[in-house]
């Protein structure tokens, strides 16, 4: 099992994002020294389209690989490695997750052995607040009875006709879990009419009726989506080092 952190230098959010640096370190290198945490993890890949990305990365003893500069999203970069190493599971970890908890990577890990039938997982964590439930740049998930997803959006979901947020909303966080065989046939897919929309990549799945698996992470993980977002992980990187 490997783990992949797709890292593109033109971020449409926050130009060059993954180098980015946090109490000194820049993110992407945050991002794989944790996923080298993990104890399912064998090889952990950081795939990126820029080798200004690459030499931090080698420069700290991680792996770096290139890959094509005009993939429109984490997944399709990750199928362009997997095209290359061979793997049963990948795990795609997204370059603006600098706290991922080397735990709910293994979490992730532990639920595809144990049910092969589970071809694409994920990670949830409750809301925390209502800033966060309203803020379009956190993705909000809905789950069936069986911890399937439901939905993935931008908008406050499921909305609360009496008001106020739901106790049991949820925000999903940016981690996957893939099997091979789905790997290669959900990048092979068409971009979705959803996913042009709300401009989440899951969203392909789903729309042409593939189940993700959503697992409720140990950890919130703050995630880097904005300029407030960045601010905010480098007081929490810098009060814990204190």
């Amino acid at each position: 099992m490997i783990a992949v952190v797709p890292a593109r230098y033109g971020s449409s959010r926050l130009p060059a994002l993954a180098l980015a640096e946090i109490a000194g370190v820049p993110m992407v290198v945050r991002v794989w020294r944790l996923a080298s945490k993990a104890k399912s993890i064998a090889r952990v890949i950081v795939a990126t389209d820029d080798e200004r990305i690459a030499a931090p990365v080698r420069a700290a003893g991680g792996e770096a690989m290139m890959t094509s500069p005009v993939h429109e999203s984490g997944t399709d970069r990750i199928a362009e490695v997997g095209s290359k190493i061979i793997a049963d599971v990948y795990l795609g970890v997204q370059g603006d997750q600098p706290f991922i908890a080397p735990a709910d990577l293994d979490a992730l890990a532990e639920t595809m052995r144990a049910d092969r039938s589970i071809q694409m997982a994920t990670l949830a964590t409750p809301i925390a607040d209502h800033l966060e439930w309203t803020d379009p740049n956190k993705v909000k998930v809905v789950c069936g009875a069986d911890g399937n997803a439901l939905y993935f959006s931008r908008s406050p979901i499921p909305h609360a006709r009496d008001g106020g947020m739901p106790k049991e909303a949820l925000r999903h966080i940016g981690v996957y879990a893939y099997r091979r065989d789905f790997l290669m046939k959900f990048a092979a897919l068409p971009v979705g009419r959803l996913e042009s929309i709300e401009k989440l990549e899951q969203l392909r799945a789903l729309e042409h009726g593939y189940v993700i698996k959503v697992i409720r992470s140990v950890a919130p993980s703050l995630e880097v989506d904005t300029a407030d977002d960045l601010a905010r992980a480098r007081e929490t990187a810098s009060e814990s080092t204190r």
